[in-house]
């Protein structure tokens, strides 16, 4: 048997470590061969494939980023998509497909299992931890520390010159990263997509935490919006999969909270950083089992399914269940944070 494998959508810590498990327990186990398709769907639409073996795979546990490349490309949206991938899977002899991606990638893979007959088996692979049916995406823990390491060393600066500090983390619809890194980080304001905010409300904050001869932090995801106001964005241009691109909130935050204030206010955007270098220990044991756990739903022909954490337990859930609705932060886990607020 031969088995493709794919990584799409924006790349995060943890991906070679599915790899390198998908591909170490196929060989050593079942006697699969394996293909790797190149930057995400772009390489079954265009037949852009490699070999992959355990020579291929060594090594590659630390790494971040992916050794297959990925992209934001939707098959969907090509012409005669679902016939090209058909056909090149079959030029290369893959009998079955194992994706690994975010929403959209595993969306596009609902369908094509579920409407066109083509055997695929997903892996939940995103920063934002907004997948649900999974408890936790790989990905997810190395963004946060990344993020809360630098809200520690924001911390130090802020202090030095009583100025505020806002620091803009990823998060177009949920706020994980800002929830759990600010209130590691020992953030005075968070702020995420969830909730609308009051500007108004976040200058008093940052008032109150002047008062107390303390330079406040701010953190805020860039898909936040303010109550009487939109998105902030980079510009107006759309992906493959219709989504704009969003930066700038913490920018225009800062001005306003100056403005208003009176204090000097300044931003960091993190950005790609977050997705970026080693995953952290707990990234790599996760994204491990995932793929060990997805190979061997491969063996059992369990297609149209993704693997996913359910406590300490990986199980299998249909994968258009999985992508059905975002997981986004729970009112009560919010206002647990705004004890620390101000």
């Amino acid at each position: 048997m031969r088995v493709g494998v794919l990584t799409g959508g924006g790349d995060c810590p943890g991906l070679n470590a599915v790899i390198r498990a998908i591909v170490r327990k196929g060989v050593q186990e079942y006697g699969y061969e394996f293909t790797g398709f190149r930057d995400g769907w772009r390489g079954p639409l265009d037949g852009d494939a490699v070999r992959l073996d355990i020579p291929a795979v060594r090594g590659i546990l630390p790494r971040g980023g992916t050794i297959l490349g990925s992209s934001r490309t939707n098959p969907l949206k090509a012409e005669d998509g679902v016939r090209r991938i058909r056909e090149n899977l079959a030029a290369h002899e893959v009998d079955a497909l194992v994706v690994i991606g975010g929403e959209d990638t595993l969306g596009v893979a609902a369908r094509l299992s579920d409407e066109f007959g083509v055997p695929c088996v997903g892996v939940p692979k995103t920063i934002d931890n907004d997948l649900s049916a999974t408890d936790y995406t790989f990905g997810f823990d190395t963004a946060v520390g990344i993020a809360t390491e630098a809200i520690d060393r924001l911390h130090t600066t802020a202090e030095s010159h009583m100025r505020v500090l806002v620091c803009e983390v990823m998060g177009r619809h949920a706020g994980w990263i800002a929830l759990h890194s600010g209130l590691a980080g020992g953030a005075n304001v968070i702020l995420i997509p969830e909730r609308r905010f009051d500007v108004d409300q976040v200058c008093a904050w940052v008032t109150s935490r002047f008062k107390a001869s303390y330079a406040p932090i701010v953190v805020i995801a860039e898909g936040a919006m303010p109550k009487d106001g939109d998105l902030v964005l980079k510009d107006g241009t759309l992906d493959s999969f219709g989504h704009v691109r969003l930066s700038g909130v913490g920018e225009w935050l800062a001005k306003e909270i100056e403005r208003r204030t009176g204090n000097e206010a300044r931003t960091t955007v993190l950005g790609h950083v977050q997705r970026g270098g080693t995953p952290s220990a707990f990234d790599r044991w996760l994204a491990t089992r995932f793929g060990l756990h997805a190979i061997e739903a491969v063996r059992d022909g369990d297609f149209g399914k993704m693997v996913a954490l359910r406590g300490t337990d990986i199980v299998r859930v249909p994968m258009s269940e999985a992508t059905a609705q975002l997981k986004t932060v729970e009112p009560s886990l919010y206002e647990e944070a705004q004890v620390f607020f101000g």
